[in-house]
């Protein structure tokens, strides 16, 4: 019997690692064809509109705002003119000098008949402007439901009343499934005729690969994952949390901040706030079958991977190990070790594997865009979103990069440093 020779391990290893890389391979393409498929059915059936009830539960509408945001007008009146008989919004600025003021009294004597308000003046409870912006309004809010909804974001009439029936439907007594204690929406992005380039790679993104991701991660239900752009919880969940993400049963009466002023230490206050309803009081999500248009402003493509930067640089201290194989996951990593496994195992060269492989992709992240716009993408704008597509695949690695390279951000002027479990502190 004859030792095996260097190279025959050689050979094993590579066959090994070719299977490990097909498996994988496999893995992400079933995830991103869960993702394809749970958008088809979600959001190619939901209604156009459903009539509340005559008795349901009041809703406080929460809109943090600074600046004219692009269509703030459009954008604000959405809230207005949502289908639902018993709710109130609350639009708050930092500043009695912020742009937008004007569009919010333009609004309010509009829609005289509305319960809405604007509230000036944040307080200051911790690094995130954002929830500075929010105590006030969340402390006055007049219910206990609340929807705190991003002022770059329009929604269709019928969205709180959809979103409410999700959230107060209880479980059935014998289902082992847990309450639902906050219902969310995938934000799909639009971008004007004329956008700016970097704002088409960013529709491009989120319209596309994000927005499948993020449906398919839901529908598997293995742990949260919430964007904030449009939010609904219960204020009375809330209170109960410190953002320790440790059970509830287990935590001890150390004097911790509750509350949303628990969450002003976190740049990414939404997804902690996810997290936390999960993870201390064993609760889930859902989304609804309503999407958050999310309209995009001037955005040149440095913009674009600066904000990309950011949030990686946030998610690498929240989830280092999700954060690390991330790259694995996109389309342009994914063919080089699919490309080389297979040339490996069979002998198929890469200009055979590689061509097939992201016509699929983007067929498959094009029946993504479709599901959630209600349309197949315009023939007037196909070339630019193909091309700003193409830029987005191709910078994700090299962003990546970039970000693990460092630990500050910049996020609404102000400079942070992200810190252990997403922390931040101003610089």
């Amino acid at each position: 019997m004859t030792n095996p020779t260097t190279r025959d391990w050689h050979h094993l290893l590579g066959a090994c690692l070719s299977i490990l890389g097909l498996i994988w391979y496999l893995f992400i393409w079933s995830v991103g064809l869960v993702g394809c498929w749970t958008a088809r059915k979600k959001y190619r059936s939901r209604p156009n509109r459903e009539p509340a009830a005559t008795t349901v539960p009041g809703v406080s509408i929460l809109r943090p705002l600074r600046g004219l945001d692009t269509n703030l007008l459009e954008n604000l009146e959405s809230s207005f003119r949502q289908e639902y008989p018993h709710f109130e919004i609350l639009l708050s600025v930092a500043d009695e000098h912020d742009k937008a003021l004007p569009v919010v009294y333009e609004l309010l004597a509009k829609y005289p008949n509305v319960n809405a308000r604007v509230i000036i003046g944040d307080m200051d409870v911790g690094a995130n402007p954002k929830v500075n912006n929010l105590i006030r309004p969340y402390n006055e809010a007049t219910h206990d439901i609340l929807w705190v909804l991003d002022s770059n974001v329009a929604v269709a009439p019928g969205t709180l009343a959809r979103a409410v029936e999700i959230l107060s439907h209880p479980p059935h007594p014998n289902s082992p499934r847990r309450r639902i204690a906050l219902v969310h929406h995938v934000p799909f992005a639009i971008s004007s005729r004329g956008a700016t380039f970097g704002a088409r790679v960013e529709e491009a993104f989120l319209n596309t690969n994000h927005a499948k991701m993020y449906v398919a991660i839901n529908a598997a239900a293995v742990d949260s994952c919430v964007v904030g752009k449009s939010n609904f919880f219960r204020r009375s969940d809330l209170e109960r949390l410190d953002g320790s993400l440790v059970p509830q049963q287990r935590q001890h009466d150390s004097g911790q901040q509750r509350g949303l002023a628990a969450f002003s230490r976190f740049l990414a206050e939404d997804n902690m706030i996810g997290l936390s309803l999960w993870h201390e009081l064993n609760l889930r999500h859902d989304l609804s079958c309503d999407v958050a248009h999310n309209t995009l402003g001037d955005m040149n493509l440095s913009d674009y991977v600066w904000r990309r930067v950011r949030w990686i640089r946030v998610r690498k201290r929240m989830s280092l190990a999700a954060t690390l194989l991330e790259p694995l996951t996109e389309s342009v990593m994914l063919s080089v070790i699919a490309a080389t496994s297979t040339q490996f195992l069979t002998g198929v060269t890469p200009h055979l594997f590689l061509p097939t492989h992201f016509i699929l992709w983007i067929l498959i992240d094009l029946d993504v865009y479709a599901s959630l716009a209600g349309h197949a993408l315009p023939s007037s704008k196909r070339w630019g979103f193909l091309v700003a597509w193409v830029v987005r695949e191709v910078l994700a690695f090299p962003i990546w990069i970039l970000a693990m390279m460092g630990d500050e951000v910049e996020w609404r002027g102000r400079r942070y440093k992200v810190m252990q479990n997403g922390e931040v502190a101003r610089r």
